[in-house]
């Protein structure tokens, strides 16, 4: 099987590189995956997306896919298993056996939050637990919550929640922050912000919803029940870069690298956007414009390449 376009992932940078695709005359075709969607599925409700005031992760995700239908754009709900990037069309392998190349692709894998695997915490992921406090941070002004982790990103969730709700309870598993000086320094500062030093995370309560945590004191082996209103995790996230390692150039903390124009790899007519390539700001507006950069970058590409 062939496709001018390929694009592997289905968030809001996949939909919208599709998007751009079809509307500019490619044979487009999107590889869905088993996770459909992207984290956006994870947040209940997105209220900074331009054009809604309010509505689901799931509903966004659903007009994206109302929109690249309208485009005649192909999705295939398999895996791809393995890719070939050496040769131009380029070559890879869905999970169901088939063969499939490409005169340019577009990864749009995105990232894999990392969770705790702790007690009770699937029953409330969406339902109290976050991994997203600009997401989802609104819903909890003036109520208590908890983030947990010690790094940067822990760091800019607490103080951005601290802004909206009436405490912040930041669980560390250390007695130090592994943060950047000025922000420990403004996290420290902060009234608002409670941490919880030598702490982990050993269960997640509540009944429909989360409505407490238990932590346990890594040094005296105590546990403490404590009243929350919603958790947001920052322990950090994994590029789902896997399939293109030894490829493509990726950096030391997984990401893949692509020129900041056009979303462009280190292997000509390759492109990557979203959650993939972007270690800092997740956000689904910013995967969809790195989208349309990346669409727009590989029509570039084709054009001066297959006349």
């Amino acid at each position: 099987m062939h496709s001018q376009v390929l694009i592997i992932g289905s968030g809001p940078a996949g939909y919208t590189a599709a998007l751009y695709a079809a509307r500019a005359g490619f044979q487009t075709t999107m590889f869905m995956g088993t996770a459909a969607g992207g984290q956006l599925m994870w947040t209940h409700e997105v209220e900074n997306y331009p054009g809604h005031m309010r509505i689901s992760g799931i509903d966004l995700i659903d007009i994206f896919q109302e929109q690249v239908k309208a485009v005649h754009v192909q999705m295939i709900y398999e895996s791809v298993t393995s890719v070939n990037l050496s040769n131009r069309p380029f070559s890879l392998k869905t999970d169901m056996g088939i063969d499939w190349t490409a005169d340019a692709l577009i990864i749009a894998t995105g990232s894999t939050a990392k969770w705790l695997q702790a007690t009770g915490e699937d029953r409330f992921k969406g339902h109290g637990i976050s991994v997203c406090a600009t997401c989802d941070g609104f819903f909890y002004r003036n109520k208590k919550v908890a983030v947990i982790g010690g790094g940067n990103s822990a760091a800019y969730e607490a103080l951005f929640l601290a802004q909206i709700a009436q405490n912040v309870l930041l669980i560390h598993n250390k007695k130090t922050l592994n943060a950047e000086k000025n922000l420990t320094d403004k996290l420290l500062a902060n009234p608002k912000i409670i941490p919880y030093w030598n702490s982990e995370v050993t269960e997640f309560i509540g009944d429909g919803r989360l409505q407490a945590i238990q932590i346990r004191d890594i040094t005296t082996n105590n546990k403490t029940t404590l009243p929350v209103d919603g958790v947001f995790e920052a322990i950090g996230h994994t590029p789902n870069t896997d399939l293109f390692k030894g490829q493509i150039d990726i950096d030391a903390n997984g990401y893949i690298v692509t020129d900041c124009f056009n979303r462009q790899t280190s292997v000509p007519g390759v492109f990557a956007c979203g959650d993939v390539q972007e270690p800092i700001y997740h956000q689904a507006i910013i995967a969809a414009g790195s989208g349309c950069m990346a669409a727009l970058g590989a029509e570039k590409f084709l054009m001066s390449h297959d006349k």
